[in-house]
């Protein structure tokens, strides 16, 4: 199947509206065309928003578990 650019306004038009941003900020960073002043701006406040907005809520590795015991390959 081809994707045409009405099949992809269509799924944008399902898309919640707290992701917006970041589906913006994705389709922008596709565009072939060097970053300028304004993207690297741009980018700049996106980090500062979004630094350490996991420290209430840290990511951890839970238990890596146990795996099988295979014959050697040599």
């Amino acid at each position: 199947m081809s994707i045409t650019k009405e099949i992809l306004k269509a799924e944008i038009d399902r898309v919640e509206e707290k992701y917006h941003e970041a589906l913006y900020r994705i389709i922008k960073a596709l565009e072939d065309r060097p970053p300028t002043k304004s993207d690297k701006s741009e980018w700049q406040q996106f980090i500062e928003a979004t630094y350490g907005s996991t420290q209430n809520a840290p990511i951890e590795r839970g238990p890596q578990g146990t795996f099988e015991v295979r014959d050697s390959l040599t």
